[in-house]
């Protein structure tokens, strides 16, 4: 016995000092994702035991759609319900590691899976959109799912259509640090509950989504109660421009609730006990801004003007009388200060708008001088409790309602023209502002009805892919005119 241990010691021994030792097994922990999905999600996918590796598809160019369309269209279906699990990504340009999408389809996503996804997605530098259709997700995973799309820095769409849950926690994907700007639910089943959660989400008077542009609840369960949360919803937020509640079964009084929210609407107890404390707040900052915290100054939670940015736009308008009263004297800087001359740059810094609010200044800010830039800034941060159109009459704190969403789906309900009557108010309540596309096809009223023939009118002419590129004439009402042909 012991001339077997000492053998076996010796053997050991042998193998230490020839170098043979084994090295030990490589795990999923070690590994470090190289950013080439289709070798790391491979690779990984060995490590942690997969018995069926999912293939990983390329998604054809546009030329090759173009070129051969019905083809193409078989060949979309057949990767859509093929029996073999697949990942379908699409790349930004012909580089493997430039994937700009994932597309999963029509086959369950495990909790193993989403392991294998929450090392490979966050690894992806110019990843955008996450598309996973009816991949049986439930509350235990869509919680991982989460988790790995907080993970993404760039990812910004994410379309979970066909994926009901239990207990409805849609909304944690579009929270008040969300960086999504497109959601896509459809056909999930979200019922009341969901929709009383995403309206919470989207804003309360404390807090309020601010990134997300377009979400899509279409064939749902939400219903008139339901509708009424996504109004709510509404009312204090300036993000969203992008609504569909299609095939819902919202009748007259989600429509209803809706329709108010659009057009001028009375502010709750609460909402003006806020709107006192954001006043109270901005004239402290006013007369003691000595007093203001830095972390106060960058929030900018009013409309008014900061203390710095008064002081920025009083020292441009003495630099700009100096300037004209003795122009000779500014041509050569005073010794010692060639340093200032870097203050052009750190003003183009300052000029900046947040990536939300850039598409509603358009391309105007580029010919400003800092301080008509600076007044446009603080005009687009203006809080909606602090809207300058409130206005006080009898008795009530009335505002002028939600005029940033732009698109509202509601085809395949159960309105009647009770319901249009409302929303024909507040589009002309709206004026040029406010909804541009109006969707109310496949209701319960007749479409030659007086209410819904004027809203059709209304939408034609303030829908942008209705007008003229080149510009129309008006006549005397605003119509544009016709001309015959020569």
């Amino acid at each position: 016995m012991r001339k077997r241990v000492e053998k076996s010691s010796k053997e050991k021994v042998d193998k230490v000092d020839s170098g043979i030792e084994e090295e030990p097994s490589k795990t999923a922990d070690d590994y470090q994702c190289s950013g080439n999905l289709e070798l790391d999600f491979t690779e990984l996918c060995k490590l942690l035991g997969v018995k069926k590796i999912p293939s990983v598809k390329m998604k054809q160019s546009k030329s090759v759609m173009e070129h051969n369309q019905s083809q193409t269209y078989l060949d979309s279906q057949m990767t859509t319900w093929s029996s073999e699990p697949c990942l379908e990504i699409e790349l930004d340009n012909e580089d493997h590691d430039s994937v700009k999408a994932v597309k999963i389809s029509g086959w369950k996503v495990d909790e193993m899976m989403l392991q294998v996804l929450s090392r490979t997605l966050p690894s992806l530098s110019n990843f955008q959109c996450l598309h996973m259709w009816r991949v049986g997700l439930m509350d235990c995973t869509f919680a991982s799912l989460r988790n790995t799309v907080s993970l993404c820095s760039n990812l910004r769409k994410v379309v979970l259509d066909g994926n009901p849950l239990p207990e409805q926690s849609y909304h944690l994907l579009i929270g008040e640090d969300s960086m999504l700007t497109d959601l896509s639910l459809r056909n999930s089943r979200i019922g009341e509950e969901g929709a009383r959660l995403i309206g919470s989400a989207l804003s309360t008077v404390h807090a309020a989504n601010k990134n997300l542009l377009s979400l899509n609840l279409a064939f749902n369960s939400i219903g008139d109660a339901g509708a009424n949360h996504i109004a709510q919803g509404l009312r204090l937020n300036r993000s969203l421009l992008c609504l569909s509640l299609s095939y819902n079964q919202i009748g007259d009084d989600g429509a209803a609730c809706l329709a108010e929210v659009l057009g001028p609407f009375a502010l709750t107890h609460e909402e003006i006990v806020e709107r006192r404390k954001l006043l109270i707040k901005g004239e402290q900052s006013m007369i003691q801004p000595s007093l203001v915290s830095l972390a106060d100054s960058h929030e900018q939670p009013l409309s008014v003007r900061s203390s710095s940015s008064l002081d920025r736009l009083n020292k441009s308008a003495k630099n700009t009388t100096k300037k004209k009263d003795n122009p000779k004297k500014e041509e050569k800087p005073a010794p010692g200060q060639a340093a200032k001359k870097e203050d052009p740059k750190v003003a183009k810094k300052d000029d900046k708008v947040p990536r939300s609010q850039a598409g509603k200044i358009g391309g105007k800010d580029k010919n400003l001088p800092v301080s008509e830039q600076e007044t446009v800034e603080v005009v687009e941060t203006v809080i909606p409790l602090l809207d300058p159109g409130i206005v006080h009459t009898g008795g009530k704190v009335i505002h002028p309602g939600n005029t940033c969403l732009t698109s509202l789906n509601l085809s395949g309900n159960k309105l009647t023209e009770q319901s249009l009557k409302l929303f024909l108010s507040s589009l002309e309540s709206q004026g040029e502002n406010g909804l541009l596309r109006l969707s109310l096809n496949r209701n319960q009223f007749p479409s030659d009805c007086d209410s819904f023939l004027k809203i059709q009118e209304m939408m034609s002419l303030k829908d942008p892919l209705n007008k003229n590129n080149t510009g129309q004439m008006e006549d005397e009402h605003g119509e544009p005119k016709t001309t015959s042909a020569a």
